[in-house]
């Protein structure tokens, strides 16, 4: 049975690792990620969870000390945000490549400069390519669940990949939600105690990390890639027994009202039930347009992205990140890349929302909807635009 309770998401997030049982927890404070390991160290200090605290001197060797003790066979996790992930980046694409299976959270803020403490998604752009599994939550509820499925999925023998779980600071991270606490029974019956493939030992030593050599790093990277791609089904697994056990069930794209939409806004993150409230107020004055809302972020999820939209005439990807010289929003320039050889497809706009926390209105949403029909027809060469910038 599970119980519900009101609890601030980043406290029930530190609460479902302690259901998870971790071995070790290595982290630094940095807002808005905190408070997870805040509590998390009074958890231990307790003696509620059984667990090494290493309270470290900063970001890169909280990810040096969980790529130590995942070597050693421990279950690990950590949190960081924006500016600690740009710190820990060197360290966070080894944990891939030794293939260890620790899950971080990110409570996703922007990055510097200027400084800002607030929402974007500019470290889950910076992670981007590092070989991590990630998945992006759009409330506190889907961020308890994922903690579960992290380690189901990162731990699987067929996986053995680091796993980052997502969550918009502030607007997720700080806010106080009714979240249904499953009990220890169910969390052990889905997650099964951590069964290390390969471990240091000095009774059984093994090499992990040499040199990589011309002659073997392209094999490496390669075989990095396939394992990233092959860990799609589990995921889906895991995310399949998790909505047999819970009756909450997960999907890769979520979909609202896309079935007859010919305009679908795609979003990713707490921004997604924004636009879902300003599709119900769009179809309410006979407007066809729905949202597909983007869960899994790598490996990413060609086939369903291909499915939600193709039947679509317009489509505004939000990006909440701006590739500097580029394109727009690498979202965007993600999902244009999937229906550049399809016969039939849809006009794809990009429009950049909510850099360093602004808002993004049911006001927005509803321009997006109809700016992109208009971009569409008057045959722009437009690929972007940033909305509700202050002239």
């Amino acid at each position: 049975m599970s119980e519900r309770v009101g609890i601030e998401v980043s406290i029930a997030l530190a609460e479902a690792v302690k259901q998870a049982n971790v071995d070790v927890v290595a982290a630094y404070p940095i807002t808005p990620q905190t408070h997870i390991v805040e509590h998390l160290s009074e958890l231990v200090a307790d003696g509620e969870l059984d667990a090494e605290f290493i309270p470290v001197e900063s970001e890169h060797s909280a990810m040096s000390c969980s790529i130590g003790a995942a070597a050693a066979g421990a279950r690990v996790f950590t949190a960081t945000s924006s500016q600690g992930m740009a710190l820990m980046v060197e360290i966070v694409f080894i944990a891939s490549s030794l293939r260890l299976p620790i899950v971080m959270a990110m409570a996703n803020r922007a990055m510097s400069g200027p400084i800002s403490i607030w929402n974007d998604h500019s470290d889950i752009m910076l992670a981007r390519d590092t070989g991590w599994i990630q998945t992006v939550a759009e409330n506190g509820q889907e961020m308890y669940d994922s903690l579960f499925h992290a380690y189901r999925v990162a731990e699987d023998h067929g996986v053995l990949l680091p796993m980052i779980i997502n969550m918009d600071g502030f607007t997720v991270s700080h806010v106080i939600e009714p979240i249904e606490i499953l009990d220890q029974k169910d969390v052990d019956k889905y997650l099964k105690p951590y069964d290390w493939a390969q471990r240091l030992d000095p009774k059984n030593p093994i090499t992990m990390g040499p040199v990589g050599m011309p002659e073997v790093y392209t094999e490496a990277r390669m075989a990095l890639e396939e394992a990233v791609k092959a860990s799609k089904p589990t995921i889906l697994k895991g995310w399949k027994e998790f909505g047999d056990l819970t009756g909450r069930y997960y999907n890769p794209v979520e979909t609202y009202l896309t079935e007859d939409a010919d305009t679908i806004l795609v979003t990713m993150g707490s921004i997604g039930e924004t636009a879902m409230t300003a599709v119900d107020g769009m179809r309410a004055k006979g407007h066809k347009v729905g949202v597909a809302r983007i869960r899994l972020y790598r490996p990413f999820p060609n086939e369903e992205v291909v499915a939600a939209l193709k039947n679509a005439k317009y489509v505004g990807v939000v990006d909440r990140y701006l590739s500097f010289g580029g394109n727009g929003g690498p979202l965007a320039t993600e999902i244009r890349s999937l229906f550049y050889n399809q016969s039939s497809r849809p006009f794809i706009f990009n429009f950049i929302a909510g850099l360093g926390g602004r808002d993004v209105t049911v006001e927005n949403f509803e321009e997006m909807a109809s700016d992109v029909k208009s971009l569409a027809s008057s045959n722009s060469s437009e690929l972007y635009q940033i909305i509700n910038v202050r002239e």
